[in-house]
């Protein structure tokens, strides 16, 4: 019986720290004050990319993502994730709605 319960709470322990760690894609806001807000059409993405924990490029940050959609006023912004395999693959995009 004590066996059962040891291999049950590290499994179920091993389910919960490893979650995500195969495959995650996570869309975040990079703000909570939406009262606001106006919505928009247009949008522009920025992505960074590594490989393999070596090799890394690309810019994600606001000014490209804006410039990547010919946004000139910033409304809001997402943040999105992926991640493959620990980390083998990963980006990182900045999603930015405006006008």
């Amino acid at each position: 019986m004590m066996r059962s319960s040891t291999f049950t709470l590290l499994a179920l322990t091993a389910c919960l720290t490893l979650s995500g760690c195969i495959y995650s894609d996570v869309r975040v806001p990079m703000s909570n004050e939406f009262r606001n807000t106006r919505t928009v059409t247009k949008s522009g993405e920025a992505t960074t990319r590594s490989v393999a924990w070596l090799v890394a490029w690309g810019d994600a940050g606001l000014q490209k993502a804006a410039a990547n959609g010919q946004l000139t006023t910033l409304e809001y912004a997402d943040r999105a994730f992926l991640n493959v395999l620990f980390g083998l693959y990963m980006s990182n995009t900045t999603v930015v709605y405006g006008n």
